[in-house]
C-alpha cells in the first residue's frame, strides 16, 4: 500500500510540472504576439504616411513656364524645378527654322510662372537701297531693349557695363519686360536713370 502510494504520488508531481510549464509557456507567448501586430500596425502606418509626403515634395517641385515665339507649339508646360529652358523647348516641339536660338539662354533653370520669348531671326531684306532694320534696333535710334546686346544697352545714357549686365540678366530670369517702368526692378536703376533714358527705349 505504502509503495502503491508512492509511485502514484510520483505521477502527481510529474503531471504537475507538465501543466505548470504548459501554463507557463503560454504566457510567455502572449507578449510576443503583442509584440508582432504592435509592430505590424507602426509599420502599416508609417507607409501611408511615407508615400503622403513624397506626393507632398513631388508637387513643390511642379512649376508652370509658358513658351512663346517661335517655338513649334506655343503654350503653358508642367514642368520640374530642375528643368532647364532646352527641356521646356524641346517639350513645346522645339525651335522653329526662323528662331534665333542665340537670343535665347538654354542652359538657364526654369522656375514657377516664368516666360519663355524665343525671337525670330531678324529680316535682312533689302527696301529702298536701305537695310531693314535689325532685331535690337531700329532706324530711329531707339533701343530694343528685350533683344539689344550689351554694347547696345551701354549707349543708353546713365548705363555702364554693371548696369548693362544687370538689365541683361533679369531679361534672362525673368522674361521680356513688359513696360519700360519694369527696369525699376533692377539695382542700380532709379527714377532719374529712367527718366534720362526711356526716351532711347523701346518695348517691345
Amino acid at each position: 500500500m505504502l509503495d502503491l502510494l508512492k509511485k502514484s504520488s510520483f505521477f502527481i508531481l510529474i503531471s504537475i510540472v507538465i501543466i505548470f510549464i504548459f501554463f507557463f509557456s503560454k504566457d510567455e507567448s502572449i507578449p510576443k504576439d503583442e509584440e508582432l501586430i504592435t509592430s505590424a500596425s507602426t509599420l502599416n502606418s508609417e507607409v501611408p504616411m511615407k508615400e503622403v509626403l513624397n506626393d507632398a515634395a513631388s508637387q513643390q517641385d511642379t512649376i508652370y513656364v509658358d513658351v512663346k515665339g517661335a517655338v513649334e507649339q506655343p503654350g503653358v508646360y508642367e514642368m520640374n524645378a530642375e528643368n532647364r529652358v532646352k527641356d521646356v523647348i524641346e517639350k513645346a516641339g522645339g525651335l522653329t527654322k526662323d528662331a534665333d536660338q542665340s537670343q535665347v539662354n538654354l542652359a538657364q533653370k526654369v522656375h514657377d510662372e516664368m516666360i519663355i520669348m524665343v525671337p525670330e531671326l531678324p529680316d535682312f531684306t533689302v527696301d529702298s537701297g536701305q537695310a531693314a532694320e535689325t532685331i535690337s534696333g531700329n532706324m530711329d535710334g531707339k533701343v530694343r531693349i528685350n533683344y539689344a546686346t550689351q554694347d547696345e544697352i551701354e549707349s543708353l545714357p546713365g548705363i555702364g557695363p554693371s548696369k548693362a549686365q544687370a538689365i541683361i540678366q533679369h531679361r534672362e530670369e525673368f522674361g521680356l519686360f513688359q513696360t519700360v517702368e519694369d527696369l525699376l526692378e533692377i539695382s542700380g536703376i532709379g527714377e532719374k536713370t529712367l527718366e534720362n533714358m526711356k526716351d532711347n527705349i523701346q518695348i517691345p
